[in-house]
């Protein structure tokens, strides 16, 4: 189509490697303005939008368990031979816009971590702006300082089961701010308020990142009739956001909004036959015969206990790639084999993310002729800007 003038992003996992680099040069090929990078330290991929940009062959290490301390491990990229192999060397000499990087930090130390660590050019190591992004905020969350999960301990658990956080894990705006060496931020973990914009605005910063307000809206990429279901229980109730110690592959706390019919639901999750057959978000490990193999504590457990891991791992992991999936609408249906052993479909059930201010979407509800609820996009901007003179 022809092109608006707007303004477009990408959201990577930092954890989630292996798909990295070729994600960046696709999107890069579209000519995407901005990438987002959270779920990990990014130091790496400054250097690596340099080098794409300029159409020059790059690395990314990757993280391998079981591997010696002194082995490194790295996936490795050349423009010039990709296209080479595509019958098309000339693509290789296109000069690419190199997008503007935000890394989402949930602490002062980590952003100035990065912009001393971070390997791009610049007076800012390559680095462009902050998205800080605090522990209400749907999706994944940085776990709270000192926290490490086991499935045989409640330590830094609170009565339900959710991660503890503390006031060691807020970010004070004024000590961002001066961190930031001048550069652009914005404050995201219910941040969907009017008086929250002003609020960063007044203390230095550029906005908010919302997520879950826009998740609902009309025009979101959710599928349509479990968006309608959501706001329709919102019309009634107030509904309620797990902070999932163990539900993503990945090891960061992630939020469940909790509805039946999706993996939030007991039943619903254990009616599930495990498999991996999307497996975006397996990891590396070293085999038993030195080379590198992927697996997933989502998988099938007999399947992660062969390639080495433990058991106790896989309790309460939930395939997030198939059921994020689902929440598109793209659910997976595939052959399986019910309680009595006949051949069936099963199809893959979502498992819904929201920050734990989902209950503010009620503000914005208007009832359709068909008695569904809905709201726009626009609706939640102007809201935002409401109070911003």
């Amino acid at each position: 189509g022809e092109p608006t003038g707007g303004i477009v992003g990408i959201n990577r996992l930092t954890k989630v490697a292996m798909p990295t680099i070729p994600s960046l040069y696709g999107a890069m090929l579209a000519d995407v303005d901005y990438v987002i990078m959270g779920a990990g330290i990014p130091t790496k991929i400054p250097g690596i939008l340099d080098a794409l940009a300029k159409g020059e062959d790059c690395k990314l290490p990757i993280d391998v368990a079981g591997a010696p301390e002194d082995a490194t491990y790295a996936q490795e990229f050349s423009p010039s031979e990709f296209w080479t192999k595509c019958f098309k060397p000339e693509l290789a000499e296109l000069d690419l816009k190199r997008p503007a990087f935000l890394p989402i930090v949930s602490s002062v130390v980590l952003a100035s971590s990065l912009l001393k660590r971070a390997d791009g050019e610049g007076p800012n190591n390559g680095i462009d702006g902050f998205v800080i992004e605090l522990n209400t905020a749907g999706g994944h969350n940085a776990p709270p300082r000192g926290f490490k999960y086991s499935p045989d301990s409640h330590d830094g658990l609170n009565d339900e089961g959710e991660p503890t956080y503390g006031p060691k894990d807020d970010v004070d705006k004024v000590k961002f701010l001066k961190a930031a060496h001048g550069l652009p931020f914005w404050f995201a973990g219910s941040y969907g308020r009017p008086d929250k914009f002003c609020d960063v605005i007044d203390a230095g910063g550029n906005g908010v990142q919302v997520g879950t307000l826009f998740a609902l809206a009309k025009e979101s990429g959710m599928e349509d009739s479990t968006r309608k279901d959501i706001l329709a229980q919102l019309a009634e109730r107030d509904l309620k956001v797990f902070t999932d110690p163990a539900a993503s592959p990945t090891g960061f706390p992630f939020k469940v909004l909790q509805v039946d019919g999706t993996l939030a639901d007991k039943d619903t999750y254990l009616a599930r036959p495990r498999v991996c057959n999307l497996g975006y978000l397996r990891s590396a490990f070293l085999q038993e015969d030195g080379k590198v193999g992927y697996r997933c504590p989502s998988e099938p457990v007999d399947a992660w206990e062969k390639k080495g891991g433990d058991a106790k791992a896989t309790q309460g992991r939930k395939c997030l790639c198939n059921a994020l999936c689902a929440d598109a609408g793209f659910p997976q249906v595939r052959k399986t084999k019910d309680e009595n052993g006949e051949s069936c479909l099963y199809t893959e059930q979502g498992l819904i993310t929201t920050g734990d201010d989902v209950n503010s979407c009620r503000h914005f509800l208007e009832q359709e002729e068909d008695g569904s609820w809905s709201f726009s996009a626009g609706d939640v901007v102007d809201y935002l800007i409401s109070e911003w003179e």
